[in-house]
């Protein structure tokens, strides 16, 4: 007798009682179980998506799925005279990106600056109608 497919992704009592003892451990284990009745029958749809992105990463180890480069960017073209447009454009989308950069943190030190006058106002607003009450509260008695 042999028990070659008593762990099948479904519930069979092994799975079942595997589940129950998981969840009596500790808790991910319960649930780690849980997902493989429920999707277990994809495991080999996951392997062999994850085989095809360990291939393309293995082609060229400075490589990654799309082709994108450490070293360089982006992979070259072929044509050197769009691999030098693109270079440019590149750089000069990088400049512009600097400056956004730039002008979003001096906007949010504007901003705060506002909100810290502001506060103050409202604190000095405070400040000054305790003052009030607090002389006239000694006046009455």
């Amino acid at each position: 007798m042999t028990y070659a497919h008593a762990l099948r992704p479904a519930f069979t009592p092994l799975t079942i009682v595997l589940m129950v003892i998981g969840f009596a451990v500790a808790w991910p284990l319960g649930l780690l179980m849980v997902a493989y009745i429920l999707w277990g029958n994809r495991i080999p749809e996951i392997r062999s998506h994850f085989g095809d992105m360990k291939r393309e990463w293995s082609a060229d180890s400075r490589c990654g799925p799309r082709g994108w480069r450490s070293d360089r960017g982006a992979p070259r073209s072929g044509n050197f005279a769009f691999d030098d447009y693109r270079d440019a454009e590149l750089k000069r989308l990088d400049e512009e990106r600097r400056k956004l950069e730039e002008e979003r943190s001096e906007f949010e030190a504007y901003v705060h600056d506002l909100r810290r006058a502001r506060d103050k106002d409202e604190f000095d607003r405070f400040m000054a109608d305790r003052r009030k009450r607090k002389g006239s509260e000694t006046i009455d008695l």
